[in-house]
């Protein structure tokens, strides 16, 4: 994590970033990720199939490979958000903050005192990176993120009071789980009328707070419209999905 490779400087200078979404337990798939194009790389240990084994793998490969690791945590599972620092992510994306009181506990697991209470001691970002445990724990608060998830409306309509929140970096958007919540359950529908007015609408008042937005993109179509309303931090392209799509199109010379 140094000042050239950093993604938070990248951030910060107003650069845009693109991440894969990483799903699948193998570190072999941030490889191929890295050497296809992509800079960053978002495991998913919520929904995707990566145990903390996997993530440390992969973590340790995207940094050998000159990449930035990010992390999606499991809901409430705030203990292993500053133990994926700790081994040398970046970021840590954390599901269902609904409220101050979810954004302050992020907070206090992602930073070191006095913002936070995350524990000395980042063995795996050191030995990846290279540097001191010092140097890393002289600019970690500056140099990784936390990051909230928006996806329902109790998170909506407290978004402003969420941003607020010191030691806060960013929110990132559900657009499937916010559609599904807002509407009750009875739809999915990320790249409706009403979502992306409701993304558009978090995207600008998380950059007048002076935070970075980020949101999960479903389509071509739909990172080109987060990025144009404002968003900076962008996830599209999963492990699961490319590799079945593309095994789908060569079995088609079977038939």
């Amino acid at each position: 994590m140094t000042e050239n490779t950093c993604l938070v400087d990248k951030l910060r200078a107003g650069q845009t970033v693109v991440s894969a979404w990483a799903s699948l337990p193998s570190p072999i798939f941030s490889n191929l990720f890295l050497k296809s194009g992509y800079e960053a790389i978002t495991l998913d240990l919520q929904h995707g199939l990566l145990t903390t084994a996997d993530a440390r793998d992969s973590i340790r490969e995207i940094i050998i490979g000159g990449g930035h690791a990010v992390a999606r945590i499991c809901v409430d599972d705030f203990k292993n958000a500053s133990w994926l620092l700790d081994m040398g992510v970046e970021v840590i994306i954390a599901p269902m903050i609904n409220s101050v009181a979810d954004a302050k506990k992020l907070v206090e697991f992602c930073k070191y005192p006095p913002l936070g209470s995350r524990s000395y001691g980042a063995v795996g970002a050191t030995m990846a990176s290279g540097t001191t445990m010092d140097a890393y724990f002289a600019s970690a608060d500056k140099k990784t993120l936390a990051i909230a998830m928006i996806e329902t409306p109790e998170a909506y309509g407290a978004l402003e009071d969420i941003l607020a929140v010191d030691g806060l970096d960013g929110v990132f958007v559900g657009p499937a789980d916010l559609s599904l919540t807002v509407s009750g359950g009875q739809r999915v529908e990320p790249v409706a009328d009403a979502s992306l007015a409701m993304q558009k609408d978090i995207a600008e008042k998380t950059r007048t707070a002076g935070k970075i937005a980020g949101i999960y993109c479903v389509s071509k179509g739909h990172l080109q419209h987060s990025k144009a309303v404002g968003y900076q931090f962008m996830t599209f392209g999963t492990d699961s999905t490319l590799f079945m799509s593309a095994a789908s199109e060569a079995a088609k010379a079977l038939d």
